[in-house]
């Protein structure tokens, strides 16, 4: 009686094995889609050239003053400086 007790044992059905290996490959569909939509919107994107782009911000880099770079620009007068602290007071009431 034990010998049969050993060797008998139930098959999974193939019917339980499939859901399983089927919602496995969906969901790695579904990833691979995704992940190709995000590459199409990255690939849409408008895009600048780095010369040009590196170009652009040198113009604004010395043609716009910058108050925390006196060493560039020179130490600016408190009304021109946003960083100064009010010249009356503490603060300012509206």
């Amino acid at each position: 009686m034990s010998s049969s007790l050993n060797h008998h044992h139930h098959p999974i059905p193939a019917q339980l094995a499939r859901p399983h290996k089927q919602s496995m490959a969906e969901l790695k569909l579904r990833r691979l889609t995704e992940h190709n939509q995000r590459l199409r919107e990255d690939l849409a994107r408008p895009r600048a050239r780095v010369s040009e782009a590196s170009l652009g911000l040198i113009k604004y880099c010395t043609g716009t003053k910058d108050p925390m770079l006196p060493s560039v620009w020179g130490s600016s007068g408190k009304t021109e400086d946003p960083f100064a602290p009010p010249e009356k007071g503490c603060c300012l009431v509206m």
